[in-house]
C-alpha cells in the first residue's frame, strides 16, 4: 500500500482543475493498493486554484519556518500547505504506509526537484512541503518520472 498524488491516478485536483494521468502509476494501480490524496486540497485550497510556488527554498525549509509558499498573485499560502502536509502524514500514519509516489515539480507532492519560485517554469532540486514531511517521518519518496 502506497500513498500516490492524487492527480497522478487522473483525478482532476491540479491547480488548473485538470489531472496528471500517469500510465506506470494506473498499471501500479491494477497491482497494488494506492491511496490518492491531494495535500492542497487536504489544506483547504479550491480546485482550480492560482498557481503556487515555494518562495526562496523548498520544503524542508517551509518546515522550518525559512520560506514560504506564494501564489502567483503573492498571497501567503503557507497554512494551507501546512494543514495539507500533516493531513497527508496522518493518512500515511493511519495506514501504515511507508512510500509516496510523487507529482514531479510541485510545491506540495514534488519528490527531488520542484518550481523555482520565479513562476517561470524552471526546475530547481528539493522536495515540496508534503513530500519533506513525509520523508521526516520515514516514508520513502518516488517521483512519477523515476517510477519503472
Amino acid at each position: 500500500m502506497k500513498l500516490v498524488s492524487a492527480c497522478l491516478l487522473g483525478i482532476n485536483c491540479r491547480w488548473k482543475g485538470n489531472s496528471s494521468t500517469n500510465d506506470n502509476v494506473i498499471r501500479l494501480a491494477q497491482l497494488e493498493l494506492l491511496i490518492p490524496v491531494c495535500p492542497e486540497q487536504l489544506g483547504g485550497l479550491s480546485t482550480p486554484r492560482i498557481r503556487q510556488e515555494i518562495e526562496n527554498g523548498d520544503g524542508e525549509s517551509v518546515l522550518g519556518g525559512k520560506s514560504r509558499v506564494v501564489n502567483s498573485e503573492g498571497k501567503d499560502v503557507t497554512a494551507q500547505f501546512l494543514r495539507g502536509a500533516e493531513e497527508t502524514l496522518r493518512i500515511a500514519t493511519m495506514f501504515g504506509v511507508r512510500e509516496f509516489i510523487g507529482k514531479a515539480g510541485s510545491p506540495s507532492c514534488g519528490c527531488g526537484s520542484i518550481h523555482d519560485g520565479s513562476f517561470s517554469g524552471k526546475q530547481i532540486p528539493g522536495s515540496g512541503v508534503t513530500a519533506a514531511l513525509l520523508h521526516r517521518n520515514g516514508i520513502r519518496l518516488v517521483s512519477e518520472d523515476t517510477l519503472p
